[in-house]
């Protein structure tokens, strides 16, 4: 089985790529200039869940987890790589993939049904974060779950807000896009 991606939808998965990556990457800088206890806050707020999840919606499953985990491998490759970076950039990709599922089955959500995937995703997210994060660092699961309570809200905050408002705009303007035609006519060309 091969997938076949036609070159406006490769170049808009890398817009979407290129725009989480940049925005990971500042507000990244901007959590490590923050007080220790703000860093964990901050640095859940960003655009990678809400593009991945785009990216599966409009172009199908396998897009929307390359769209989530490149986001992730590549502000990472500026940020802080570490051992981490590739069970982050699976989960990240697993929202694009749900993305793309939730489009297959369930057609045009509402917004409010919108709201209600960020936060079921958003939970499930942080709760595969947390638990990685409790057994690569041999921490007790129950306290890193403890101790991410207060980035948990902060994601669901961002995700919500985010997915119903900058997801549902991004959406209709990917389909907008990919549904016009390209303006070009097929022509001869004279003299060949």
């Amino acid at each position: 089985m091969y997938l076949t991606v036609r070159s406006r939808e490769a170049c808009l998965v890398a817009a979407l790529v290129a725009v989480g990556a940049v925005c990971r990457i500042g507000l990244g800088q901007l959590a490590l200039a923050a007080p220790i206890p703000l860093y964990g806050v901050l640095i859940k707020v960003g655009l990678a869940e809400t593009l991945a999840f785009v990216g599966g919606f409009v172009f199908g499953p396998a897009l929307g987890f390359l769209t989530g985990a490149l986001i992730i491998v590549i502000s990472d490759l500026f940020m802080m790589p570490g051992p981490w970076t590739p069970f982050i950039a699976a989960i990240i990709g697993i929202l694009g993939v749900t993305g793309g599922v939730i489009r297959r089955f369930g057609g045009n959500p509402s917004v409010l049904a919108l709201g209600a995937y960020a936060a079921l995703l958003t939970v499930l997210s942080e709760l595969l974060q947390n638990a990685w994060f409790a057994v690569f660092f041999n921490i007790p699961i129950a306290s890193v779950l403890a101790m991410g309570i207060p980035s948990m809200v902060t994601a669901l905050a961002n995700n919500i807000i985010l997915l119903t408002t900058v997801g549902v705009k991004t959406i209709e303007l990917i389909q907008k896009f990919t549904s016009r035609s390209s303006g070009l006519r097929d022509r001869p060309v004279d003299g060949i």
